[in-house]
C-alpha cells in the first residue's frame, strides 16, 4: 500500500504543490492583517491555517490524478509521457481512482473541520468540478493554459474566502486584493503553462489537440507567454494600492521576480526547447515560494 501511494505522488508531482500552496498562504496572510470596514484585523488562528493547508493538497491531489486519469491514452502516444506510471503499466486505473476520491472527500472534509464558515463547504463541489473539467479543456480550445491558470487562481481567493467569507458576502469589494494576487497567478501559469506545452507541439498537431503553440507556433507562443508574464508583473504591481500594508519589501520581490521571469525566457528559446524543464520547475518554484516570503515579511514585520 505504501508502495503505491509513493508511486502516486510522484505520479501527480506531489512536490510542485510548492506552486500554488505559498499563494494561499500570501493570500491568507494579507486576510489576517488587512483591517476590515471598521479598521480591525481578523484575528489569526492556527485551525485556519492547517485547514487551508490540508484543502490546498487535497484539492491539488485529486485534480493531478484525475488528469492522469484522463489524459492516460493521450499519455500512452505521446514520446515524452509514454513512461508515465499509468501508460507504463505501474499504477491502475482503479488504484489512482481511488486515490481521487480519497482526496476529493480529504478537500470536503477539510472545508467542513478546520474552516469555521460555511462557505468554503459550499463551495467545495462546485471548486472540484472547475479543477477537473481543465482535463478535457486542451480537446477543445487553445485557451486551455488560461483554465489551467484560473485553476491555481481559486488558491488565494479561497484562503481569502475561507478566513474573511462574512465580510466578503457583506462587503464584495473586500474580495479585491485576493482577487488582484489571483489574476497575477492566472496569467503566471497561463504563461509557463504555454512554454510547458511547447514539447508536445508536434504531437498537439498531430492529436487533433488545441493549444497556444498549435495555434501561433512556437516563437508565437514564447511572445505569448512573455506576455502573460508581464501582465503577471503589473497586476502584483497593481496590489499595493488595494493593501497599502505591501512596502518596499514587497517591492524588491516583485522586482527579483521579474529577473527571474527573464531567466525563464531566455533559457527557453525557439531552436532550443532542451531547458523548459529547468525554466519550469526550478524557476517557478523560486517565484511562488519568494513572493510569500518576501509578502509576508512585509505584512507582518
Amino acid at each position: 500500500m505504501l508502495k503505491i501511494l509513493s508511486q502516486i505522488l510522484g505520479m501527480i508531482r506531489f512536490s510542485h504543490t510548492l506552486f500554488a500552496l505559498p499563494f494561499a498562504m500570501l493570500a491568507a496572510v494579507m486576510a489576517w492583517t488587512a483591517p476590515g470596514p471598521n479598521g480591525e484585523a481578523v484575528r489569526f488562528e492556527w485551525q485556519q491555517l492547517a485547514g487551508i493547508a490540508l484543502c490546498m493538497v487535497c484539492a491539488r491531489s485529486a485534480a493531478m490524478a484525475f488528469n492522469r486519469i484522463v489524459d492516460r491514452q493521450l499519455d500512452a502516444q505521446n514520446p515524452r509521457t509514454r513512461q508515465r506510471h499509468m501508460p507504463a503499466g505501474i499504477l491502475s486505473v482503479r488504484s489512482v481512482t481511488v486515490f481521487t476520491f480519497l482526496c476529493c472527500i480529504g478537500f470536503v472534509a477539510s472545508t467542513l473541520l478546520f474552516l469555521p464558515n460555511p462557505l468554503p463547504l459550499y463551495l467545495s463541489l462546485p471548486v472540484l468540478a472547475f479543477l477537473f473539467f481543465y482535463s478535457f479543456t486542451k480537446r477543445i480550445t487553445a485557451l486551455a493554459h488560461f483554465w489551467l491558470g484560473a485553476s491555481l487562481m481559486l488558491a488565494p481567493l479561497a484562503a481569502w474566502i475561507a478566513i474573511r467569507g462574512p465580510l466578503v458576502i457583506a462587503f464584495p469589494t473586500d474580495l479585491i486584493p485576493a482577487l488582484i494576487l489571483g489574476v497575477a497567478v492566472m496569467l503566471w501559469v497561463a504563461g509557463f503553462d504555454v512554454i510547458y506545452a511547447c514539447q508536445d507541439f508536434d504531437f498537439d498537431v498531430q492529436a487533433g489537440l488545441y493549444s497556444i503553440p498549435v495555434r501561433y507556433g512556437i516563437v508565437g507562443a514564447l511572445r505569448f507567454a512573455a506576455a502573460c508574464h508581464m501582465g503577471m508583473l503589473l497586476a502584483l504591481a497593481a496590489l499595493p494600492f488595494v493593501l497599502p500594508l505591501l512596502g518596499w519589501i514587497y517591492g524588491c520581490g516583485i522586482g527579483a521576480v521579474a529577473v527571474l521571469l527573464i531567466y525563464e525566457h531566455w533559457l527557453v528559446r525557439p531552436d532550443d526547447l532542451t531547458r523548459v524543464n529547468i525554466a519550469f520547475f526550478n524557476v517557478n518554484a523560486l517565484v511562488s515560494l519568494g513572493l510569500f516570503l518576501v509578502g509576508t515579511l512585509d505584512l507582518v514585520v
